[in-house]
């Protein structure tokens, strides 16, 4: 299998290693974005899923396309299927995820929150009598950032974001028009696929001019929850869940087996491996309408991106 676990390229400046991308900043104010196949939960790599950093860039660059007349967004140039150059940018400190539906099941997602007895989070009231994976009145609005010790993901209302200074008004205003935007149109291209995009996080930063840009990635099967429309009222009448692209397969092979938090992680089987790798191509094609077309040039894929990056190498 050609599989891309490890990115780091010497040649190029300031390398930042995430949990999933390989960075570098550039000199000129961009940076080079590359998308490994690393498979990350409970806060480690658990393996690598074939294709996976060509399937989440391109979906991403789909829908930057796609949306870019609402708002900016980091994209400069595609040099590799799983490279993105981007504007580099500072991040603001605020999540924005964008909800359909009552559902999730984070300690954060209002399904769960609603389960607890909650009806006044996020600065919004929800009614009682709401059913698991209903969809809103709306779509709303559902901001988180990490605690003030840093610590974990707290819920705040747009309030509370303005009062801490964690964005000012005028921010706010914008993101949430920019949010709001990019969801619907992700809903009215996603219906015609035949699918419900559910929720979504987006992620925002600013320029050196203070401009808001869209950065990171959009409404890919890793950011957003979609749902198969072909049966999803059965589905809500009967209290099941809808069907999915359920991409859950090894985190739940490993909760089996072991506490993930603690204990060392069982190798995970080739089969498990690829079934998950087909749903990430069926998620791509569905979602774009395109057909899966891996990139078989190069030796390896760090072989490949290699040579699309060598204008790159050794800028300082």
């Amino acid at each position: 299998m050609r599989v891309l676990s490890d990115a780091f390229i010497p040649e190029l400046p300031n390398a930042y290693r995430g949990k999933v991308r390989e960075n570098y900043d550039l000199p000129d104010g961009n940076r080079i974005i590359i998308a490994t196949d690393r498979l990350s939960a409970f806060d480690r790599i658990l393996t690598s899923i074939p294709d996976k950093g060509h399937i989440l860039t391109q979906t991403a660059r789909y829908w930057f396309e796609a949306t870019k007349d609402i708002c900016p967004n980091h994209v400069v140039a595609y040099p590799d299927p799983n490279v993105v150059i981007g504007k580099r940018l500072d991040i603001l400190p605020v999540e924005i995820v964008v909800r359909g539906y009552l559902a999730g099941t984070t300690g954060t997602s209002l399904l769960t929150l609603y389960k607890k007895g909650e009806r006044n989070m996020y600065g919004l009231h929800l009614p009682d009598g709401l059913k698991d994976n209903q969809i809103l009145l709306q779509p709303v609005i559902t901001p988180t950032s990490k605690a003030f010790d840093g610590s974990h993901d707290e819920p705040l209302t747009p309030q509370e974001i303005i009062d801490h200074k964690l964005l000012t008004a005028e921010q706010w205003e914008t993101l949430s028009r920019y949010a709001l935007a990019l969801f619907a149109r992700g809903q009215e291209l996603a219906a015609k696929r035949g699918l419900i995009l559910v929720d979504t996080k987006y992620e925002f930063g600013t320029d050196e001019t203070g401009k808001i840009i869209l950065a990171d990635e959009i409404h890919t099967p890793d950011s957003s929850r979609y749902w198969i429309a072909d049966g999803y009222d059965e589905a809500f009448r009967a209290g099941s869940r809808p069907k999915s692209f359920d991409k859950d397969f090894i985190r739940a092979w490993v909760v089996e087996r072991c506490d993930p938090y603690k204990d060392d992680i069982p190798e995970i089987p080739a089969e498990l491996v690829e079934e998950t790798a087909e749903v990430y191509r069926t998620a791509y094609e569905t979602i774009t309408g395109e057909t899966f077309i891996p990139d078989q040039s190069g030796e390896t894929v760090l072989d490949r991106i290699r040579t699309n990056l060598a204008p790159y190498f050794n800028v300082r």
